[in-house]
């Protein structure tokens, strides 16, 4: 069974600046890197999707971002409630 590759950020980003130069082709810089270019197109897509983040002002976080710490946060308060009944139960 053939593995996953994962690329790294820096990767995707000098894949996706290569595209947008569009000195080559995507299928070129597909064959060139071993990528799929339907994978590079993904890649662009995201990364201009969050190209407009980048001029703003102060650290934004997203909806999504906002829902994860809230998230974190309660798992921790479950966390403290469930110690707290294992001592007072005395399990």
């Amino acid at each position: 069974m053939k593995k996953r590759k994962t690329h790294s950020s820096g990767f995707k980003t000098k894949v996706v600046l290569e595209v947008l130069q569009e000195r080559e082709t995507v299928q070129e810089i597909g064959r060139k890197y071993d990528i799929h270019p339907s994978q590079i197109s993904t890649w662009k897509s995201q990364f201009l999707s969050g190209a407009s983040t980048v001029f703003e002002k102060g650290v934004s976080k997203t909806e999504d971002d906002k829902e994860k710490d809230a998230l974190f946060k309660k798992v921790g308060q479950l966390q403290q409630e469930n110690d707290f009944l294992k001592k007072v139960l005395g399990k």
